[in-house]
C-alpha cells in the first residue's frame, strides 16, 4: 500500500508542477501570438521530443519525454535580432516586457481562480482529532476517546476560510456545558455533552476540554469530503485575500532564506526543494484530501509567480532586467555578454536546486529536522 501511495504521490506532484509550468508558458505563448511575435514551438514537457502533436502554420506543437513543465520557443528570443520584423528581439521594450511578464500573471490568475473556486464550491469543514485524553478532564468525563474527531460544537461547524477553529469555539465557551459532535474511528457519529474548564484554567494552559496532541484537519466523511460553499462575491473576495496572502508568505519565505544563507550556509534552508514539495503534497493528499491538495497547488502557483519575477537570469524577471539594461545602454552590452549571463545564471540556479534537494533528502532520511 505504501508503494502505491508513493507512486500516486509522484504522479500527482508531476501533474501539479507540470500543469503550473504549462499554464505559465501558455501566458508567454498567447501574449506573443497576440503581439505578432513568431512562435516557433510550444512544447508540453521538456526534450527529448516524444511526438509532434500538430505541425500546421508557423508553430510546432510537441509532446516531450520529461513531463515536468513545458516551454515556448520564440524567434529571436536568444537576443539575435536578425532581419525578421516578427522576431522577439526586434520588438519594442514594452512589448517584450509584456510577453515576459505574462507567464507570471497567468500563475497569479490561476492561484486566484483556484482559491475562489474552493471558496465558492468546496470549502472543507475543519475538525480536530484527539490522540489522547487527559485523566479527570472534561473530555474524559464526557466519554471522549483517543482518535475521536470533534467536528462541531453546539452544532456549529468550522470551515477552512472562516477564520475560527474548533479550538476557538471551545475556548469561547469557557465554563459552559456544550454538545460535541464526534466522529469515532469506527465511522459512527455521536453527540457527547461536556462541561468545559473555566477561563482561569484555560489561561493557565490546561485547555478547555483536556485533550492532548490534537491535530486540526479538514474533516472528510468520505474521500470527497464534507464541504460548504458561498455566493460568488464572497468567494471572489476570499480568492483575492488568499492570493495576496500566498504571495506575501512566499516573499517572506524568500527573505528568511536569504537571512538563513547569510547567517549559516551549512544550516538547513527554511524552504523545500522538489523532494520536499513532493513529500508535502503527499502528506496533504493522504491526510487532508484532494481539495486541500488543490489549495496547495494554488500556493505553488503563487510561488512560481514570485520566483519567476525575481531579477535573476535566466528567470523571467532576470530577462526583463537584462533587456531593460540593453535598451538603456544599447550596444555597450554585447549579445555574447547577454548569453553568458543566462548561462552563468542557469548554472547557479541549478546548483542552488541541488543544494536544497540535498537537505530535502537528509530530512527524509531523518538526518535533520
Amino acid at each position: 500500500m505504501a508503494i502505491v501511495q508513493s507512486l500516486i504521490t509522484i504522479l500527482v506532484f508531476i501533474g501539479i508542477l507540470g500543469g503550473l509550468v504549462v499554464i505559465h508558458e501558455l501566458g508567454h505563448f498567447v501574449t506573443a501570438r497576440l503581439s505578432g511575435v513568431r512562435v516557433l514551438e510550444f512544447g508540453i514537457g521538456f526534450p527529448p521530443r516524444a511526438r509532434v502533436l500538430r505541425d500546421r502554420g508557423e508553430t510546432l506543437y510537441t509532446l516531450n519525454w520529461l513531463p515536468i513543465g513545458g516551454f515556448v520557443k520564440l524567434e529571436g528570443e536568444d537576443g539575435d535580432a536578425g532581419d525578421d520584423p516578427r522576431s522577439f528581439a526586434n520588438q519594442g521594450l514594452a512589448k517584450r516586457l509584456l510577453i515576459l511578464v505574462a507567464g507570471v500573471v497567468m500563475n497569479v490568475v490561476l492561484a486566484f481562480v483556484i482559491f475562489t473556486g474552493i471558496a465558492a464550491f468546496a470549502t472543507p469543514f475543519m475538525g480536530i482529532t484527539s490522540f489522547g485524553v487527559v485523566a479527570d478532564s472534561p473530555a474524559a468525563a464526557a466519554g471522549l476517546r483517543p482518535d475521536d474527531s470533534i467536528v462541531a460544537v453546539d452544532g456549529e461547524r468550522y470551515e477552512f476560510f472562516g477564520g475560527r477553529s474548533v479550538l476557538d469555539g471551545l475556548s469561547a465557551r469557557a465554563g459552559e456545558q456544550v454538545v460535541l459532535t464526534v466522529d469515532r474511528a469506527d465511522g459512527s457519529r455521536v453527540d457527547l455533552t461536556a462541561t468545559l474548564r473555566d477561563r482561569a484554567a484555560i489561561d493557565a494552559g490546561l485547555g478547555a476540554l483536556g485533550i492532548s496532541q490534537s491535530r486540526e484537519h479538514p474533516w472528510e466523511g468520505y474521500f470527497f469530503g464534507e464541504y460548504t460553499g458561498r455566493d460568488l462575491p464572497s468567494a471572489v473576495a476570499i480568492g483575492a485575500r488568499e492570493t495576496v496572502r500566498a504571495l506575501g508568505l512566499i516573499v517572506g519565505g524568500l527573505g528568511s532564506l536569504v537571512r538563513s544563507v547569510v547567517a549559516d550556509p551549512t544550516a538547513p534552508p527554511p524552504v523545500a526543494g522538489p523532494v520536499g514539495i513532493a513529500t508535502q503534497i503527499g502528506d496533504v493528499l493522504w491526510n487532508a484530501g484532494p481539495i486541500m491538495t488543490l489549495y496547495v497547488a494554488g500556493i505553488l502557483s503563487a510561488n512560481l509567480a514570485v520566483v519567476n519575477i525575481l531579477p535573476f537570469p535566466p528567470l523571467d524577471g532576470g530577462r526583463m532586467f537584462v533587456i531593460t539594461l540593453k535598451s538603456i545602454f544599447g550596444r555597450r552590452i554585447s549579445l555574447r555578454a547577454e548569453r553568458l549571463t543566462y548561462v552563468v545564471g542557469f548554472v547557479f540556479l541549478f546548483g542552488f536546486i541541488i543544494w536544497i534537494t540535498g537537505f530535502d533528502i537528509l530530512r527524509q532520511l531523518g538526518g535533520i529536522s
